[in-house]
Parts: structure tokens; sequence; C-alpha cells
């Protein structure tokens, strides 16, 4: 942190001068912002910010998943097809969404980012064949630990 002032004392006169550094004024005030939310139904300030952020992980998931399942253009060639993309999408924000309750209710946000944990399951592999039951890889420890807070059981 900048100084963001400079004092100077001269003693045979007792004057006391103090000069603002404007420019370490800006740089301070970049990172303080405030937003206000309005409601007609919730009163309550904690649960209102709490259905905020609810909300901003939904949408901020939603675009992800846009880039991840590459659903940015909603092209298909036929309707059926576009109902079968939205229907993924819709699933996905479901399980998105169940996910950052768990996450906060089990105070999981202190070691991980919604996309870290997600990233952790990306390396569990599942072996499919036709005709045979699909055959899940055995989990990391760290990853029955994340299984077991959301309150899911590896499929095996």
């Amino acid at each position: 942190m900048a100084a963001i002032s400079s004092l100077a004392l001269t003693s045979s006169r007792f004057v006391i001068s103090v000069r603002t550094r404007e420019d370490a004024v800006r740089e301070e005030r970049k990172g303080h912002r405030f937003f206000a939310l309005v409601s007609n139904e919730v009163k309550d300030p904690v649960l209102a910010l709490v259905i905020y952020r609810r909300k901003d992980i939904v949408e901020k998931a939603f675009g992800n998943l846009k880039e991840r399942l590459n659903c940015r253009r909603l092209l298909a060639s036929s309707e059926a097809s576009l109902d079968g993309k939205l229907f993924v999408e819709f699933v996905a924000l479901i399980y998105l969404a169940y996910i950052n309750g768990k996450m906060s209710e089990k105070d999981l946000y202190k070691d991980y980012t919604m996309d870290g944990l997600l990233l952790e399951f990306e390396s569990i592999q599942v072996i499919c064949e036709p005709g045979r039951a699909p055959i899940v890889r055995e989990a990391l420890e760290k990853q029955r630990k994340i299984y077991e807070a959301l309150e899911v059981s590896p499929r095996q």
C-alpha cells in the first residue's frame, strides 16, 4: 500500500503540512465498490444476498456450460436436437445448483472453487463397452471425501 499523504513538521514555526497524493488515493479506491439489491419480495438483506449469489452462480455456470458443451450457438440440425441440447444444459444446471448448495453447506468453498471441485472429478475414468455395465475406476481419497461431502456415492 502506497503512502496516501506526506507529513512535514517545521519545528521553528510549529507548522504541520499534509499533502495528499491523489494518485495513491485513486489507486486505493480502485477495489472499493458497492452494490445495492432491491427487492419487492425479500425483506431480509442476508437472504437477499444469498439468493443473489445463487442466481449469480447459476448464470456463470450457464455461460461456462455453453463453452464446455459447445452450446455458444444453439445451432441444431433439427428441433429435436435443439431440445436435447437445452435439456442437457437444464439438467447440468440443476446439478451445479445442487453442488453449489452442498459446497456452501459443507464449507467446501474454503478449499475449492466450483471449477476446482469439478476438475477433481474429471480425472475419474469410466470405461463403457456395449452390452456391459460401465466400470468406474477407483477414485482417489481426496475424491472420495468430496463424494461424501456432497452426499453422493460413486457408481461401482
